[in-house]
């Protein structure tokens, strides 16, 4: 253990290996713990977990693997060396694997920062699902699809997108992320009957 400034001891951050594409964390108790932190990814084969009491390693995307290495929360090794695997390379990792993976993040970052909870969207056919609380303690409120504002989309989509939204009783929000200066901006669409 580490000391900080301050004389305490400070907790070395959690390991989680690069398999693939995906970050494992092995160790169960560590896996629990990132979890707790605000529903960080999905226990290996428990689909729906109640709550964090799993006995299973925790399976974490590029994207909230990256956030949580960003925070000093986690570190990434790879490989039977155990080499540490940079955010540098995890980004680099996530633009090879996921189209526009900065523009994504920058969103999944902006949120994460309000203090929502985000996990993928794909079951809904968007980029994030996005909680007020968490999976488990409610229906996720928001679905997020991620633009440039360069980026056209048509009424059918909206449409589409709007329908699938109301039918599972969420929110359709496109977020837009200026490419020069990451700022990002939300446009949520509202649907009522005429």
């Amino acid at each position: 253990m580490a000391m900080s400034a301050a004389g305490q001891t400070k907790t070395p951050p959690t390991r989680a290996e690069l398999v693939g594409h995906f970050l494992v964390i092995w160790d169960i108790e560590q896996a629990r713990s990132v979890y707790k932190l605000g529903f960080y990814g999905k226990p290996l084969g428990i689909p729906k977990p109640k709550g964090a009491e799993f006995d299973a390693p925790l399976i974490l995307d590029l994207i909230e693997g990256l956030y949580l290495v960003e925070r000093g929360l986690i570190t990434v090794y790879e490989g039977p060396s155990a080499r540490e695997v940079s955010p540098e390379e995890l980004r680099g990792i996530g633009r090879r694997i996921h189209t526009d993976f900065d523009l994504k993040y920058a969103v999944y970052k902006d949120l994460r920062d309000s203090g929502l909870v985000v996990t993928t969207g794909i079951k809904f056919g968007c980029d994030f699902a996005v909680y007020r609380r968490g999976p488990g303690l409610e229906h996720a409120p928001f679905l997020v699809s991620v633009r440039k504002p360069s980026d056209s989309i048509t009424a059918p989509e909206i449409v589409r997108a709007g329908r699938l939204a109301t039918t599972v009783r969420k929110r359709f929000v496109i977020a837009l992320v200026d490419e020069k200066t990451g700022d990002v901006k939300y446009l949520m669409f509202k649907w009522f009957r005429a």
